[in-house]
C-alpha cells in the first residue's frame, strides 16, 4: 500500500505544478485545463491520504510493499458483481444525460435526475427481491 501511496502523491505533485505553469501560460483565462489539472491533483491527494488511514489503520503489508512478494498472494474474490444487471446501464445513462445537460442546457437536469434516482434505487436494491435476493 505504501507503494501505491507513494505514486498518487507524485501524481498530485505533478500535476498541481503542472496545472499552475499550465494556468500562468495561458494567463488563468482558459477553464477547461487548468481547473481539471487541479482537480485531478486533488483527487490524487484524497486518495493518498484515504490510503494512508487506512493502512494506518490495518497496519498490512501487501505482497507489493516486499521485495519478494508474488501476484499469486493477491489472488482471491474482489466482490460480489450481480449478474446479468441492468441497472449500471441505467444509472450511466442517467448520468450521461446530467453532463449533457452541462454542455447544453440546464433544463435537461430535470430530465436526467429521475433517470439516475431509478438506476440508484435499482441498483441499490436489486438483491433485495427477485432471484438474486438474499
Amino acid at each position: 500500500m505504501k507503494t501505491t501511496i507513494k505514486t498518487f502523491i507524485l501524481l498530485g505533485v505533478f500535476c498541481a505544478v503542472v496545472g499552475m505553469v499550465y494556468g500562468y501560460l495561458t494567463g488563468f483565462q482558459e477553464l477547461a485545463g487548468f481547473p481539471a489539472l487541479l482537480a485531478v491533483a486533488a483527487m490524487s491527494f484524497m486518495l493518498a491520504v484515504y490510503l494512508w488511514l487506512v493502512d494506518r489503520s490495518t497496519g498490512a503489508m501487501l505482497p507489493e510493499d516486499r521485495e519478494d512478494g508474488e501476484i499469486v498472494e493477491m489472488s482471491g474474490d474482489y466482490g460480489a458483481f450481480s449478474p446479468w444487471s441492468w441497472w449500471p446501464l441505467l444509472l450511466g445513462m442517467g448520468c450521461a444525460i446530467f453532463v449533457l445537460a452541462l454542455a447544453v442546457g440546464w433544463w435537461i437536469i430535470g430530465l436526467s435526475v429521475p433517470v439516475v434516482i431509478l438506476g440508484l434505487f435499482g441498483l441499490i436494491f436489486e438483491h433485495s427481491r427477485g432471484d438474486h435476493a438474499h
